[in-house]
């Protein structure tokens, strides 16, 4: 927790001595009475007094002093807001190796339907768009808020040879930068941006992983990737079953050199899960928010609390 004007918890010194000059009087009082032998006569000569019971009510007004003094200081918390502007590539693998089925009712079905859910999830007001990777990253739908355009690509994706990791994410970088450069006014700083990345396979085309990775980085742009299916995926190329092992050794490596996150998916429901928390990263940010209100209502309450018991005990408020 935070204060907006913190130079007001000083006041805090002034409740605690009046904390101090009440216990100082109390403990007078007490040996005052303690060397009055004649009890019966003090009696009749100091009225009875509530007791503990005062002592409790002055608690819950310095109690309620306190609070009041720390909601005039402006507190304020970190609270999880959606992003005010942000801007997603999503890039997916369409080699031939997604035709697997170890992940039902194949990696590339799967990813397609949890990529439609991602779209979903994600606030309307980030900017989405699609890149698939195979012989070469083509970039489908420029960051957009159409989420429909971008499902719709999603579900007409089809299976080519290859797979060009690197190109994939130099096609999202690109169209990243042509997004800032056509949405951003001058001096205006640009928007946070992220690539999601599925894969299953190893670079077999293109630019270096590590290159991209690199460009990357410089462009500040965290690349999140994904390891699609199992280690003995299996696809059957004319005639032929080969072994398609999900690949994790690039995409960490990947996802730890640019700052993002790496995740295995191994099912389509844990695909889901991963996508979600994904979206949480990016839909989401860390901010303060003004809680004043709080300490003001709590402090407000315990007075009434304070001067109900003093009416209650005493018959009045002071």
């Amino acid at each position: 927790m935070q204060f907006r004007s913190p130079y007001w918890l000083f006041l805090l010194l002034a409740v605690l001595a009046v904390g101090l000059a009440y216990l100082l009087v109390a403990l007078r009082r007490r040996r005052f009475t303690a060397r009055f032998t004649n009890t019966a006569l003090l009696a009749s000569v100091v009225p009875r007094r509530p007791g503990w019971r005062r002592h409790l009510t002055f608690a819950a007004l310095l109690l309620a002093v306190t609070v009041l003094t720390l909601g005039v200081a402006g507190p304020t918390a970190s609270v999880r807001v959606p992003q005010e502007r942000a801007t997603v590539m999503l890039a997916i693998d369409v080699s031939l190796s997604m035709e697997a089925t170890d992940v039902l009712p194949s990696r590339l079905k799967a990813a397609q339907a949890a990529a439609e859910e991602f779209a979903d999830l994600l606030p309307k007001r980030i900017n989405l768009g699609l890149v698939k990777f195979g012989r070469a990253g083509n970039v489908l739908v420029p960051p957009t808020q159409d989420r429909d355009a971008v499902k719709r690509a999603i579900a007409a994706l089809q299976l080519e040879q290859y797979t060009a990791i690197g190109e994939g994410v130099y096609a999202c970088l690109d169209a990243l930068n042509t997004f800032s450069q056509t949405s951003t006014t001058p001096g205006e700083k640009p928007a946070p941006a992220r690539i999601v990345l599925l894969s299953d396979g190893f670079n077999t085309v293109g630019r270096k992983v590590a290159d991209a990775a690199a460009a990357a980085k410089k462009a500040d742009t965290p690349v999140s990737t994904i390891a699609f299916g199992t280690d003995s995926g299996t696809v059957n190329l004319d005639g032929t079953v080969q072994q398609v092992p999900s690949d994790k050794v690039t995409l960490r490596g990947l996802a730890e050199a640019t700052g993002g996150s790496f995740h295995t998916a191994t099912s389509q429901a844990e695909l889901r899960s991963v996508y979600k928390d994904i979206g949480s990263q990016i839909g989401y940010t860390r901010a303060q928010r003004d809680i004043s209100w709080r300490f003001m209502f709590a402090g407000l309450v315990l007075a009434l609390v304070a001067g109900g018991l003093s009416l209650l005990w005493s018959g009045r408020l002071a």
